[in-house]
């Protein structure tokens, strides 16, 4: 058998980074959790140093953040972080999508068409797994069939940390069918072949997650602020 065909088990660290990277995207770790060494080495049954590099990979990408003397935690992005992130988002998302509309072949817009047609299908929020798996391939397609490289590694790497995000906004019952819905405007933008049209869909999908993840991160800062003050004395109450 040619060497070239031959299959090659990926290196134990990789697993666990996909793994662990897996985990905090699905938001089995939230964000402030503790990561500490023996629950990740009981979790992927690896050994420490294994666990520490995969932790330092991801930190690399921001998922997650190191405290000296405490150890890792999945990263808390702040208000201010996530709108950078979603205004930069915005911007790539839509050149990908100029690009697809006026590159992408035949092919690729069939297989466009056929993840939007599984987006469609989902009806319940419980399905988060799915509809983000759904969501990381339409990106896949959008970006391959975009022939822009420098912007789809740009967005690859922005789609990682903003994974979290993603997830938040998703958690609103409301989200899922107004996704639907731009993610039509999209797709008919794309099948008018029409790069402008598509381009401020994209953008209008990426702007309305924002608003959507941008409100829980303010209300999850105000209860954090509301905890931390305490009860009121009456005095202050009156």
């Amino acid at each position: 058998m040619s060497s070239s065909l031959k299959v090659v088990p990926q290196p134990v660290r990789k697993q666990v980074e996909d793994g662990l990277r897996a985990a905090i995207v699905s938001g089995r770790f939230l964000p402030g959790d503790h990561l500490p060494d023996r629950m990740l080495c009981e979790t992927f049954g690896t050994s420490r140093s294994v666990v520490r590099e995969a932790v330092r990979l991801l930190e690399a990408e921001g998922l997650v953040t190191v405290h000296a003397n405490r150890g890792p935690f999945v990263a808390m992005l702040s208000v201010e972080e996530a709108t950078d992130i979603y205004e930069v988002r915005a911007a790539l998302e839509a050149l990908a999508g100029e690009g697809f509309a006026v590159r992408a072949t035949d092919a690729e817009r069939a297989e466009l068409r056929a993840v939007y047609k599984e987006l469609r299908g989902i009806r319940s929020m419980k399905s988060r797994d799915g509809l983000l798996d759904v969501k990381r391939r339409f990106y896949e397609i959008l970006t391959r069939g975009s022939r822009n490289a420098l912007a789809t590694q740009m967005l690859e790497r922005l789609l990682i940390r903003n994974a979290q995000l993603r997830a938040t906004s998703l958690s609103s019952e409301s989200r899922l069918p107004q996704t639907v819905k731009e993610i039509g405007r999209i797709m008919d933008a794309i099948e008018e072949r029409d790069a402008a049209a598509t381009g401020a869909a994209c953008r209008a999908h990426v702007r309305a997650a924002a608003d959507v993840a941008l409100r829980i991160l303010r209300e999850r800062d105000a209860r954090v602020i509301s905890a931390q003050e305490g009860p009121q004395p009456a005095s202050a109450a009156i």
